[in-house]
């Protein structure tokens, strides 16, 4: 039987203060004094007679308890939310709202082919896509603010409650504009890696740790004009006016380079290959209108396999 003193303020707090990492930041987003915060956390935390949240350093840190009710209050959360827009849209005539997570890996190579296939389905279901680094978006997926993250497949530590399903794998290249110095072989790659500007993935991002293993195996312990960034707008315009290498997953420049816009350098980065595909919540149920759209992520991304 569900205990009456659970409201839908105390699940709201958990998640946002879970979210977070914050107690002040998540009273900001909710627009409530921090003491109210505080208060509505211990309220929760007396129903489940357990503390959901323990002290770090000068921050806070969800204990293991907290992060078992998360995955049920964030599924709680979600299917609330749900049946409110599913009343709304009901009134309205619209479709339910599907909210993707795309990494930019897929964000240029398979989600506009996959939402030009949804949208011949003419389901009326509104979309809306985020992208971003996958640590913030699996955490969006994991509170319900998500339905599905298409992108890499996350480190193991990161996909407790969630489900992947593979779709094609890719891996990690040097992309440089046409015409680059590096690209005429009479130089070492690696030798003159540190003569350039170098855009890094951050230390957030999923493919960081394999291409540090790629740097160090090949005798790269640091590079001295080196950028951290997920931003591959900021990385498209830089590379294409200066002489910068942007370390880069595949699909971020496919277009780019099918366009002679940009070469990826002479370089052997198959260890740094890895999966693509579709990440989830293990407990939800997806609508009628998002599985027709994986659907037609599948389809996009089985053309952009065929074409490579």
């Amino acid at each position: 039987m569900i205990d009456a003193r659970v409201k839908f303020r105390h699940l709201q707090t958990f998640v946002e203060v879970a979210r977070q990492k914050s107690v002040v930041k998540a009273a900001e987003l909710l627009r409530v004094s921090q003491p109210a915060v505080t208060k509505t956390i211990r309220e929760l935390e007396e129903v489940l007679g357990v503390a959901v949240f323990e002290r770090d350093g000068r921050g806070i840190r969800i204990t293991r308890y907290g992060e078992v009710f998360l995955r049920h209050a964030g599924a709680a959360l979600t299917a609330l939310r749900q049946g409110l827009d599913s009343v709304s849209q009901e009134r309205s005539g619209d479709g339910p709202p599907l909210r993707i997570g795309a990494l930019p890996t897929v964000s240029t190579r398979i989600m506009p082919g996959a939402i030009a296939l949804f949208l011949k389905e003419k389901t009326g279901a509104r979309v809306k896509i985020v992208t971003g680094e996958n640590a913030v978006l699996l955490e969006q997926l994991r509170v319900g603010d998500l339905d599905l993250v298409v992108g890499r497949l996350a480190a193991p530590d990161r996909m407790t409650g969630f489900s992947f399903e593979h779709l094609y794998s890719e891996q990690v290249v040097f992309a440089v504009r046409a015409g680059h110095p590096l690209l005429s072989g009479k130089q070492s790659v690696f030798a003159h890696l540190g003569d350039y500007p170098v855009l890094m993935p951050t230390r957030a991002s999923i493919i960081r740790p394999f291409v540090e293993r790629f740097l160090i195996t090949n005798g790269i312990a640091g590079l001295p004009n080196q950028i951290e960034t997920v931003s591959d707008s900021f990385g498209r315009a830089f590379v294409r006016s200066s002489d910068a290498i942007w370390i880069i997953s595949s699909g971020v420049v496919a277009t780019d380079i099918e366009d002679g816009l940009f070469s990826t350098l002479p370089l052997d980065t198959s260890e740094t290959k890895g999966p693509v595909g579709l990440t989830m919540r293990t407990d939800a149920i997806p609508s009628l209108p998002l599985s027709i759209l994986m659907q037609t992520i599948r389809e996009a991304a089985e053309a952009v396999v065929a074409k490579a």
